[in-house]
C-alpha cells in the first residue's frame, strides 16, 4: 500500500468505517506515515472519548513474594526461593503500603507477586479478607498466569479459583503475565508460565464471572510485527466474546515495551527496549485495531513522563497509576515516578481536563 493508501486505512478505521485485519494491522504498524498514524488514532480516541479528559489512578503496586518458579528470561525482578532476598511480604508491611495508599488519597491496590511453590490458594484468600475487614481498597490483583498457578498447585479448575479469590475479596483482575500472546515467543522467554491459551482462558472465565479485567502487551523483545498483531488480534477475539454475551470484558489495553536491563535477554539478538518512536507507533496501532476495547493506556512508566504525554496524541486517553510504588521495571533499571500533582500538570498542558478515576474508571476527582 502507499501511504496515501495507509492513511485513508487508517481513517477509515478510525471513524468506525471499518475493522481492521490483522494484515491491515501489520502493513499501518509497518509503513504508515507518522503523523497521519497518531492523528487517526487521535480521532479514534475523541470518538469514544469526546469528552476532552485523561484519567489516572492513585495506586500502588504491591509485590508480595519475589519468588517464582516460572523463572522468565525478560524479568529481573524474580528469585529462587533459597536466594538471600528472597522474600514474602510480612503482613504488618503489606498493611503499611495499604494505609500510605489510602493517605495519599489512593483507592486500590495492585497486587501482584512471583509464582510461589509454597504458598497454598488458602494463604491467598486469608490476605485478601484481611484486607477487606481492615481497609476500604480496591484489590486489583493476581494476573492469569498466577490465577493459572494456582489452580495447578490446588487442582481446582480456574473458574473455582477465581470464585474463591472473588468472594474472599479480590475486586478485578489485572491483564500482567500476557507478554506476546504466541506460544512461541511465549516458549522461548517464559517457557514455564501459562501458555497463551491459558492465559486467555483465565480472562474468559473471568468476563463470565462478572470480574473486570485489563489487558497488556509487553513488546520490543523477540517477537515479529505479525506476532505483535496477533497478540491484539486475540485480545480482540476475547472481548468480542464478552461483549457479546452482555460483559464488560477488558476495560483497558496497556502496551509497554520491554526492558532489557539486568535480564537474561539483555544483549541478545532482540533484547533492546523499543524507542519512543516504536512505542508510540504500537500504541496508536493498537488504538485503532482494538476498537471494542473502551480506554488505552499510556505507559510512562516504560517510556517517562515525555513520551507518556506526546502518548495523548497517539490514540491513549488514560495516564495509568501514579505508581506510588513499583519494582518489576525498576528491577530492569528504568525507574520513572510521578506525583499525582505532575501528572495532572503533565496532562492540562497537553490540553486535557484530567481526572483521577478509580480501577472501574469510575470518576474520584476533576482537576
Amino acid at each position: 500500500m502507499s501511504s496515501a493508501d495507509l492513511t485513508t486505512l487508517a481513517f477509515s478505521a478510525a471513524h468506525g468505517k471499518r475493522r481492521l485485519s490483522a494484515d491491515e494491522a501489520v502493513a499501518l504498524l509497518r509503513g504508515a506515515p507518522m503523523l497521519e498514524l497518531g492523528a487517526a488514532a487521535t480521532a479514534m480516541r475523541m470518538r469514544l472519548h469526546p469528552e476532552g479528559e485523561i484519567t489516572f489512578i492513585v495506586d500502588r503496586n504491591v509485590n508480595y513474594t519475589n519468588v517464582c518458579v516460572s523463572r522468565c528470561r525478560f524479568c529481573a525482578f524474580y528469585r529462587e526461593a533459597d536466594a538471600p532476598d528472597a522474600y514474602v511480604l510480612p503482613a504488618d508491611e503489606l498493611y503499611a503500603k495499604v494505609e500510605e495508599t489510602l493517605a495519599l488519597e489512593g483507592t486500590a491496590i495492585l497486587l501482584q507477586g512471583g509464582m510461589h511453590p509454597e504458598l497454598p490458594l488458602e494463604w491467598y484468600e486469608e490476605m485478601l479478607r484481611e484486607l477487606k475487614r481492615r481497609y476500604p481498597i480496591h484489590v486489583h490483583g493476581f494476573g492469569p498466569p498466577e490465577v493459572w498457578h494456582l489452580a495447578r498447585l490446588s487442582g481446582l479448575p480456574v473458574r473455582d479459583v477465581l470464585v474463591r479469590l472473588r468472594d474472599a475479596g479480590l475486586d478485578s483482575l489485572p491483564g500482567g503475565g500476557a507478554e506476546i500472546l504466541v506460544d512461541r515467543v511465549r516458549d522461548y522467554v517464559s517457557p514455564h508460565k501459562a501458555t497463551a491459551r491459558q492465559w486467555l482462558d483465565v480472562m474468559r472465565e473471568a468476563h463470565a464471572l462478572g470480574i473486570s479485567t485489563t489487558a497488556t502487551m509487553m513488546f520490543g523483545g523477540l517477537e515479529t510485527d505479525e506476532e505483535r498483531v496477533e497478540h491484539l488480534l486475540r485480545v480482540r477475539e476475547v472481548q468480542d466474546e464478552a461483549v457479546a454475551a452482555g460483559h464488560v470484558g477488558f476495560r483497558a489495553f496497556i502496551p509497554w515495551s520491554f526492558q532489557p536491563g539486568n535480564t537474561e535477554l539483555e544483549g541478545e539478538q532482540g533484547g533492546v527496549a523499543a524507542s519512543g518512536w516504536e512505542y508510540l507507533r504500537m500504541l496508536a496501532v493498537s488504538r485503532l485495531f482494538l476498537d471494542s476495547v473502551p480506554n488505552i493506556q499510556a505507559s510512562w512508566v516504560t517510556q517517562g513522563p515525555k513520551i507518556g504525554q506526546v502518548a495523548l496524541a497517539f490514540g491513549a486517553n488514560d495516564m495509568g497509576s501514579t505508581m506510588i510504588e513499583e519494582n518489576v521495571v525498576a528491577a530492569a533499571g528504568t525507574r520513572f515516578m510521578l506525583a499525582r500533582d505532575e501528572l495532572v500538570r503533565i496532562v492540562g498542558d497537553a490540553g486535557f481536563t484530567p481526572v483521577q478515576r478509580d480501577t472501574l474508571y469510575r470518576e474520584v476527582r476533576r482537576f
